[in-house]
């Protein structure tokens, strides 16, 4: 009768699992790690040069030297200035080149 008073519908004995559940779900989460971002820094910084890297190897070994030098001074200074159109016109003028040779052989 009491429980059907306070709490009607509901038995009393999901009430207290609803505040066990509660408290078992915030000790959880306190137990969790802190994510630091100085360390989320350090690891996204670690993953965006490392794959900088790797392009900067892969335009050396995709194209002839000028053409390599450019594109990678296009990727550096995309990145200083915050511009991706300086790389992505660079990359235009090599496919537009690369039109053009075909065409004349």
């Amino acid at each position: 009768m009491l429980q059907q008073k306070y709490l009607p519908g509901k038995p009393l004995n999901s009430v207290k699992m609803q505040k066990k559940t509660r408290s078992i779900l915030e000790e959880i989460n306190a137990m969790s790690p802190k994510r630091d971002k100085k360390k989320i820094i350090e690891s996204n910084a670690q993953q965006v040069i490392v794959t900088a890297i790797n392009l900067i190897n892969l335009i050396n070994e995709s194209f002839d030297e000028e053409t390599a030098s450019d594109l990678n001074k296009r990727l550096i200074n995309s990145i200083r200035t915050r511009d991706i159109k300086k790389f992505t016109r660079g990359i235009a003028k090599v496919n537009e080149d690369t039109r053009h040779t075909r065409r004349e052989d």
